[in-house]
């Protein structure tokens, strides 16, 4: 029976069995033999031993089901599988686990889970600044009302908008390659970290258990790998986190009934937006992702605590981190998927877009007249003042502004009627922002 939600509402099945029980010990099981191989290499133990070992290192040998009998008996989850797994060697199980000790065999086994993790990841953010940047392209030059302080300011376009989200999902590519060398890395240290267990060719057996697995190893550690990296990681996912929130929630802003500028996509025929009311359509998507973020977040926040253990170590980080890890990766791929998504189908509405640059009445180009009116010798104090008058005039009569301007015979002695109605065209005051998206999208694509 489902309790968390990620067990059947949220979350790709082939994230989810990255952090299942089979594949957990999967990566256990693949641990200590690279381990066993290690020691073969460097003459400890026969290489016999470590082939079989390595035969047997399979959950079709090793069930999830032993491991779990073999704990209930003995308490101890991670010397469970090693029980488990040497029953099924013979003599070569008395190899296994040999100078180890049980945070080797879990810290390590958990890099491997997150670098299949971070294939899934890189391929998420890549994905979705690729629909960004063609989103930026072929909008770059439709132009809309920009915003500040939830007012309207002056004209920008939508292609602005999605550059600047994929330019900072690439700052989240480049973040994660560069977080990869610190968090994709295993140790094997023994017993409060001096290696002593494992004799004095400690530290090329570690070395090649970690070429076995594919990953960098710790250059000094003590009985744990140091959670700083797994708390830096889990920063980076609420990063990200927090970017998805910021798209969604502009989207879902813009698609306000009084604004109406954009909309998730609505399935046409049977998919329904209120249990009461039959006309809603609500942004589902964006909202979920929105107040999934702030799980991640707060996962996050949680690793800041796993990094202070005390003296060599203590099991403080461990539980949480059971919750904290799968449950950050798998909601932080589920909200990517579910992110591109929304910006594959997301509806556009021309008219309205239009609808709200005029709402104001022509007073989203008082900066471009002002501008203007300094060029051809105004002083700025002297026209900011005098338009800001004439905006006011505006709110206060609702006339239009243009009309206003026109009215004003300070403004006539610098700007003709039909110079005036050319400068009031929001699609002429939009200076780089074309220039600047198809920077972004040659840099990018």
């Amino acid at each position: 029976m489902a309790i968390h939600p990620i067990d059947g509402r949220y979350g790709r099945k082939e994230v989810k069995a990255i952090f299942d029980e089979e594949n957990k010990l999967q990566r256990l099981l693949d641990v200590e033999c690279a381990l066993a191989k290690a020691h073969a290499e460097v003459g400890n133990i026969p290489k016999e031993a470590a082939k079989e070992i390595e035969r047997k290192c399979s959950t079709k040998y090793v069930t999830v089901q032993r491991v779990k009998e073999i704990e209930d008996q003995i308490n101890h989850d991670l010397m469970a599988m090693v029980k488990a797994y040497s029953e099924q060697c013979g003599n070569a199980g008395n190899y296994i686990h040999l100078g180890a000790t049980s945070a080797d065999i879990m810290d390590t086994s958990l890099a491997l889970q997150l670098q299949d993790f971070i294939t899934f990841l890189e391929k998420d953010l890549l994905g979705l600044r690729k629909v960004l940047i063609t989103l930026a392209d072929k909008h770059k030059r439709t132009v809309c009302i920009g915003r500040t302080h939830a007012q309207h300011a002056v004209p920008t376009t939508y292609g602005l908008k999605f550059a600047i989200w994929a330019e900072e999902v690439q700052r989240h590519v480049d973040r994660l390659n560069e977080c990869k060398l610190r968090i994709l890395v295993g140790q094997m240290t023994g017993a409060v970290g001096t290696q002593a267990a494992f004799g004095p060719k400690a530290m090329k057996i570690q070395e090649l258990t970690m070429k076995y697995l594919g990953l960098k190893s710790v250059n000094v550690s003590n009985q744990v790998i140091q959670r700083d990296r797994h708390a830096e990681f889990l920063l980076l996912l609420a990063l990200v986190g927090e970017t998805l929130n910021k798209i969604c929630t502009e989207i879902r802003n813009l698609q306000r009934t009084e604004i109406d500028e954009v909309a998730e996509g609505f399935k046409k025929g049977k998919q329904v937006g209120s249990s009461t009311m039959p006309h809603k359509r609500n942004p589902i998507y964006c909202e979920r992702i929105c107040g999934l973020s702030r799980i991640i977040r707060a996962d996050a926040f949680a690793a800041m605590d796993n990094i202070p253990l005390w003296h060599e170590r203590d099991l403080t980080n461990s539980a949480p981190e059971r919750i904290l890890i799968p449950e950050a990766c798998i909601l932080i791929d589920y909200m990517l998927a579910k992110t591109i998504e929304v910006m594959e189908n997301l509806e556009f509405k021309p008219e309205n877009i239009k609808r709200n640059l005029n709402m104001t009445k022509g007073l989203i180009m008082a900066e471009k007249i002002m501008v203007t009116l300094v060029e051809k010798g105004m002083s700025r104090q002297e026209a900011h003042e005098l338009i800001r008058k004439d905006s006011m005039k505006v709110y206060e009569t609702g006339e239009g502004f243009i009309n206003v301007l026109g009215k004003d015979p300070e403004v006539a002695k610098y700007l003709p009627k039909k110079e005036l109605e050319e400068l009031m065209k929001p699609e002429n005051y939009i200076g780089t922002a074309v220039e600047q998206v198809e920077k972004v999208v040659r840099r990018l694509s």
